[in-house]
């Protein structure tokens, strides 16, 4: 009896050992964590309004930064984080071609629109006001990587000062221009140095990461990118697997998208950004 006392008591510890451990290891379904770039003021801004909001409904938000572009993307797809919010829909659709993956954009967010800006003069001040300035010849810079080069020329569509025979993801290069009314001298250069142009160019379209260090008068833009079937590429977004619907976490992915399609979030960007994103849900 005294043994079988003991054999009782060492399975009844036993169980209560699995239990334990089994609850352990329990997926928390109210935190979500986050793949991000290392965020800027106006990023953390942002956040902390989606997670004052989802506070309400106990959910918590976790964040895993990184600084290489390759590598929020695979954390979503290894599991290793729920979402990533760092990347247009452009960079997801090469992204999965690149490496035979199937990731999902599952959010709006914001559009950081990129601008034609003035040239300007020995002073520093602005040549022109308003594209119809621009005289006929005027020589305008933009990036000559693949990517910027065609969102640049579609920018100069908008702005009605080129036609070209390709539209909406379709990547358009210099040889697409079939109208150049004003015959524009548009001058190929690395993304890095349009900025640097514009003491000698008419106009450049210069990329916001470059725009901004380079403390560019945002006043001088002549032309600032829209919201439309051309530059719907161009949308930030938050991305997770394709059965993200799916998955444990799908109600918090829920209750997060409408935390961050709120207007507060909306105030908080527009506040926050100085007018440099947009945002479009």
């Amino acid at each position: 009896m005294k043994v079988k006392h003991i054999f009782g008591i060492l399975v009844l510890g036993l169980t209560a050992s699995v239990l334990v451990a089994c609850g352990s290891h329990k997926t928390d379904n109210n935190t979500l964590t986050i793949g991000v770039m290392t965020k800027t003021s106006s990023d953390q801004a942002r956040w902390d309004q989606v997670a004052k909001t989802l506070a309400k409904d106990n959910i918590t938000l976790k964040f895993k930064e990184f600084t290489d572009y390759s590598q929020p993307n695979k954390a979503v797809a290894n599991g290793e984080v729920d979402v990533n919010a760092f990347q247009h829909y452009n960079f997801l659709t090469n992204w999965n071609k690149e490496n035979k993956k199937d990731l999902v954009a599952i959010a709006d967010t914001y559009i950081s629109p990129v601008h034609l800006f003035s040239g300007t003069n020995a002073k520093g001040k602005a040549k022109y006001k308003t594209i119809a300035e621009l005289p006929k010849g005027a020589q305008i810079a933009i990036p000559n990587d693949a990517t910027n080069e065609s969102r640049a020329l579609y920018l100069l569509q908008a702005a009605g000062l080129i036609k070209l025979n390709v539209s909406g993801q379709s990547l358009a290069t210099i040889s697409n221009i079939k109208e150049n009314r004003k015959h524009l001298d548009i001058k190929e250069l690395d993304a890095s140095q349009t900025a640097r142009a514009l003491t000698s160019a008419d106009a450049a379209i210069v990329n916001n990461s470059y725009a901004v260090p380079a403390k560019i008068d945002y006043d001088s833009s002549l032309y600032k990118e829209s919201v439309d079937k051309n530059t719907k590429q161009w949308i930030n977004i938050i991305a997770g697997q394709k059965d993200w619907q799916k998955s444990a976490k799908a109600a918090a992915i829920k209750k997060l998208i409408k935390a961050y399609h709120s207007d507060d979030v909306k105030k908080v960007i527009d506040q926050t950004s100085n007018n440099i994103d947009i945002a479009v849900w």
